[in-house]
């Protein structure tokens, strides 16, 4: 079953905090979980609706700290071994609300890996890839801290916190692993009144499962409170000024500090960008416009390739997606055996997962084909599984991360649910499946899964203007599955320096992906503070 999000990819095909796919089924929400519904789910509507959030724009915070925070931000951390060589970790405190900083605290977990040197340190450079739900701590120390490019290893603190409810941050635990496999196995493309009775009772047990494990703490994981939180770490560190590289939601969360603190904002690169503007189900419908994008290219490439499985009957990208609904539905009919230890057979929610994680980046392309051609060919759904395990995080003993729960207890809280009922999911099925005929459907129906949150919405679609910060660098990629280049250029337009890097090419995010152009402009940023010119182009 899908949930919204994004994630930071490596082209290899693995994510950067350590597992290797992801997808989602609004997915993109990546980073946000609903929006200002409507009744029919009619497109127009929709529209007018985006057009009337993006008149709101997120307020910026006093400048001066309020004495109630003046504990948060004096605190001094205490650095230790984290087991890892050359990275140090530390636990900060910050107000579990916001409102009454004094009535309890959230334990956020904090990494770093100091400049290298040599040349002049610049600093902490906060990294974070993104989800919601992502470990910053797991992506610091697999990838960012010893991939990122030297002379920027070589110039700043690499660090990381991961936001509240998050990996190490006081995490939301919602299932457990029995509970989670039959979660993600429940069809999310129901053929029946029974089969749509059935989604939503998983959802329910989703959520009340969330609900009962952090009732407090769910209420307070917002986009808005773990940017506040970052405000604190940059005091803390002791930077004037917050130095950012976020990816996918990373973007929402650097937008937000931007326009809460935009006197604060420092060299801030927001890359495969979200538009804040939007609600959920217009988020929605413009992702899985996205992960049709991406997948006409994958069916361009795949029918030039020997061992491509989809194309029997023809060779465009129409006929190769006609293919594999029709091996969805097979699927859907008679799940195939997966040699899984468990159990588990390959269902059709499996498989569509295990397709759309390899969206994210071109470099998993040939695994999918293999995959494909295991499943559709030789009967053998192994291959898919493991793509679909890998995007929910599934460990080897059948454990998964809380990557899933932090994901919908952002998106949940962020934004009002994309859909309050099944009804309303089967009006807006024809925009859906416009959108995506492949994965349009299924795409839908996980929009439903915010409508059961135990929790109120305390977020609105709104701009972000960040008036008054410097130069902020928004990248996006042009056939981007998660988050469509059009956010990035709406995130930039929003913003008041916004300045637009468009990398030309396909996959999640652009910056550590084989671009020298892309990298160079961002080294520059970094290194020097020498903005790209907006609207700058790569390929």
């Amino acid at each position: 079953m899908h949930t919204r999000r994004t994630h930071r990819r490596t082209r290899t095909g693995r994510t950067r905090t350590g597992a290797t796919l992801l997808a989602a089924a609004l997915l993109a929400t990546a980073c946000s979980a609903g929006g200002a519904s409507t009744s029919a789910g009619s497109a127009a509507a929709e529209a007018a609706g985006a057009t009337e959030a993006a008149k709101v724009s997120l307020a910026a915070l006093p400048q001066a700290t309020p004495p109630a925070l003046a504990p948060y931000y004096e605190q001094k951390l205490s650095w230790r071994d984290c087991g890892v060589p050359g990275f140090q970790c530390a636990t900060m405190k910050a107000p579990l609300d916001y409102a009454k900083p004094t009535e309890g605290d959230v334990r956020l977990a904090v990494a770093r890996k100091k400049a290298t040197g040599p040349g002049k340190r610049l600093g902490s450079l906060l990294v974070n890839p993104g989800g919601p739900g992502g470990s910053a701590i797991g992506y610091l120390q697999q990838y960012a801290g010893i991939g990122y490019p030297q002379e920027v290893r070589a110039q700043y603190d690499m660090v990381a916190v991961d936001p509240r409810g998050v990996a190490r941050s006081e995490p939301i635990e919602c299932l457990d692993g029995r509970e989670m496999d039959a979660y993600t196995r429940t069809d999310v493309t129901p053929d029946d009144e029974g089969e749509a009775d059935e989604l939503v009772d998983a959802y329910k047990e989703f959520a009340e499962g969330c609900g009962a494990d952090a009732p407090k703490l769910l209420r307070h994981v917002s986009t808005v409170e773990a940017a506040r939180d970052m405000d604190i770490l940059r005091a803390v560190l002791g930077d004037e000024k917050l130095t950012y590289v976020g990816a996918s939601y990373g973007t929402f969360l650097g937008a937000t500090y931007a326009g809460l603190f935009p006197d604060r904002a420092g060299r801030l690169v927001l890359d495969g960008a979200m538009d804040p503007s939007l609600p959920a189900r217009r988020l929605n419908l413009e992702q899985t416009a996205g992960f049709e994008t991406a997948f006409r290219s994958f069916a361009k490439d795949c029918v030039k390739q020997p061992d491509c499985p989809l194309d029997d009957q023809g060779t465009t990208p129409d006929q190769v997606g006609k293919n594999l609904k029709a091996f969805f539905d097979d699927l859907d009919a008679k799940p195939l055996p997966a040699g899984d230890a468990d159990g588990r057979k390959l269902t059709e929610s499996l498989a569509t997962t295990g397709v759309i994680a390899a969206m994210y980046d071109e470099g998993a392309w040939q695994r999918l084909r293999e995959s494909l051609t295991s499943a559709m060919k030789e009967n053998d759904g192994a291959g898919l599984l493991v793509l679909s395990d890998s995007y929910y995080e599934r460990e080897a003993d059948g454990g998964y991360s809380n990557l899933m729960f932090a994901n919908a207890a952002v998106n949940c809280l962020d934004l009002p649910a994309a859909f309050s009922s099944p009804d309303e999911v089967r009006d807006a099925l024809p925009d859906f499946e416009k959108a995506s005929p492949v994965f349009g459907e299924g795409l839908a129906w996980s929009s439903l899964n915010c409508a059961y949150w135990p929790v109120r919405p305390t977020g609105e679609p709104h701009r972000i203007e960040a008036a008054g910060a410097t130069p902020i660098v928004v990248v996006g990629t042009t056939r981007d599955p998660a988050t469509p280049y059009r956010w990035a250029e709406a995130l930039a337009g929003q913003l008041s320096s916004g300045r637009l890097l468009t990398y030309e090419g396909d996959g999640h995010t652009a910056y550590g992906r084989g671009s020298a152009c892309i990298d160079s402009a961002i080294n520059a940023y970094l290194l020097r503070g020498t903005a790209p010119e907006d609207g700058k182009r790569c390929s």
